[in-house]
């Protein structure tokens, strides 16, 4: 692994070198392609700093970790980087071994759908069909201060789009249109 290692506002030690270079070299085993890393160690007031940008192939992670003592701070970022490393390759094998589940799904957007279906099966949700004709924008102006609804949906006569016409609360109307 090529490891680049910058001091900030610290003089620069080989022993904090080594031990950087120690800790990383760990990681060539459980990265696929060689990697290099960018080390920056600082220090600012009491607080001992040290950050890691660690790219390899497609992975691309970046830590900051903090502590009272350099040393610590250098071993939290390194758990914390194990850790990244390893769920990264647990995500790749488990969207390799057939399971073709997306990884935007597992941020929280299957919650979502869950939910969503659950409103579904409560009737929270109320589904409504409407029959649009294709008009103006002054016939929709009508349509709309004859009805009881806030919004009148059409299609535009002019631009053959799906519109929304609706009542702002100062009493102006708005229209919704496609941009494009």
């Amino acid at each position: 692994m090529q490891t680049t290692v910058t001091f900030k506002k610290i003089d620069p030690s080989s022993s904090l070198k080594s031990y950087v270079q120690k800790k990383l070299d760990k990681f060539d085993k459980m990265l696929d392609s060689p990697a290099e890393a960018y080390v920056v160690l600082s220090v600012e007031k009491i607080r001992h700093i040290a950050e890691i940008t660690l790219t390899c192939d497609r992975l691309k992670i970046h830590a900051k970790e903090n502590s009272e003592s350099m040393y610590s701070s250098i071993d939290a970022l390194m758990d914390k980087v194990k850790s990244q490393i390893k769920k990264n390759k647990e995500k790749i094998k488990r969207h390799m071994s057939g399971n073709k589940q997306s990884i935007k799904n597992e941020s929280g957007e299957s919650d979502f759908q869950e939910n969503f279906s659950d409103n579904l099966e409560t009737n929270q949700i109320i589904i409504e069909t409407i029959d649009y004709k294709p008009m103006d924008v002054e016939d929709a102006e009508i349509e709309l201060n004859s009805g009881k609804q806030p919004f009148f949906v059409f299609n535009n006569a002019r631009t053959q789009q799906l519109n929304v016409l609706y009542k702002h609360k100062n009493g102006k109307l708005g229209l919704i249109q496609p941009r494009g």
